[in-house]
C-alpha cells in the first residue's frame, strides 16, 4: 500500500505522536494513573475507578490536563491536585520503569528528515513529561520540533498543535502535512487541521476501525511501514 503520487510529492512536514505510536510506555501511564487515583482516596477495586480508567483510555493522545478535568469537572482544584500529582508518579516511575522505541522508529523518523520532509514529534503529556521521555530514548534534537498541548493551547482533538508546527516551521499549507498517530484523537486533530494525510499505526491504544472513523486516509501496522508508503527505503542508522 502507498498514498497517492500527488499526496506523496506535496508533502514537507510529517506531525508523528509520541506515545504508541514511536514509543512503547510499556504500562507506566496507567501505573502512574492508578497511583494517583490512589492518593486521591480513590481505590483501585472500585466502580468509580473502573469507569474513570476506561474513560483514559478511550481518550489516550489527549491532553492529560483536560482528561483530570473532564474527570474532575465539578472540583476545579482536585482535577489541578490530580494534574500535579501525576505528573510525579510518571517521573517516579521512569526512573525505574524504561520506556522503549517502538521497533525502527529512529530509523524512520531520520530516514524521513534526510529525504526533505520536516519532523514534528507530538505528545498529549506536559512539557516536563515529554522531555523527560526523549531524554530516556536519547532524542532530544532528533525531530525538528518537539510539541506538548501547552505549547499550542490545546491538545488533540483539537487542531491547535499542527497549526503551531506549520507557524513554527514556516511552512505556508496545512495540506503538506501527514499526520501519524496511534488513536482517535490524532486522526481528528489531523482531519480538523486540514492535513494532507493522517496514517493510524496499529501499535498503540486503538483498533482500525476506530482510527478510520477517526479520519484515517491509511492504516499499517508500525511507524516502521510509514517509508514504504511514501516509496521511501529504510535504512538503518545505527552507529
Amino acid at each position: 500500500m502507498t498514498l497517492r503520487p500527488d499526496i506523496v510529492r506535496n508533502l514537507r512536514l510529517a506531525f508523528i505522536d509520541m506515545s504508541g505510536t514511536s514509543f512503547e510506555d510499556n504500562g507506566i501511564m496507567e501505573r502512574a494513573f492508578t497511583r494517583t487515583l490512589e492518593k486521591l482516596g480513590i481505590a483501585a477495586d472500585s466502580p468509580r475507578f473502573t469507569g474513570m480508567l476506561g474513560f483514559v483510555r478511550d481518550t489516550l493522545g489527549q491532553s492529560k490536563v483536560r482528561v483530570f478535568q473532564h474527570l474532575f469537572e465539578d472540583e476545579p482544584a482536585v482535577a489541578a491536585e490530580a494534574s500535579r500529582e501525576f505528573e510525579r508518579q510518571f517521573d517516579e516511575l521512569l526512573r525505574t520503569d524504561a520506556v522503549t522505541a517502538v521497533p525502527g522508529a529512529e530509523d524512520v523518523i531520520l530516514g524521513l528528515r534526510e529525504s526533505g520532509l520536516k519532523v514534528v514529534l507530538a505528545t498529549g503529556y506536559n512539557r516536563h513529561s515529554q522531555n523527560q521521555i526523549l531524554e530516556h530514548l536519547d532524542w532530544m534534537g532528533l525531530a525538528d520540533l518537539s510539541l506538548c498541548p501547552s505549547d499550542a493551547g490545546r491538545g488533540r482533538p483539537y487542531p491547535d498543535m499542527i497549526l503551531t508546527a506549520l507557524l513554527a516551521l514556516d511552512l505556508a499549507d496545512v495540506r503538506e502535512v501527514m499526520v501519524v498517530g496511534d488513536t482517535a484523537a490524532d486522526m481528528l486533530s489531523g482531519r480538523r487541521a486540514g492535513s494532507r494525510a493522517n496514517v493510524g499505526v496499529l501499535t498503540g491504544a486503538h483498533r482500525e476501525d476506530s482510527l478510520r472513523t477517526s479520519g484515517a486516509d491509511a492504516v499499517v501496522d508500525s511507524i516502521r511501514d510509514i517509508p514504504g508508503l511514501l516509496e521511501l527505503p529504510l535504512r538503518s542508522h545505527a552507529s
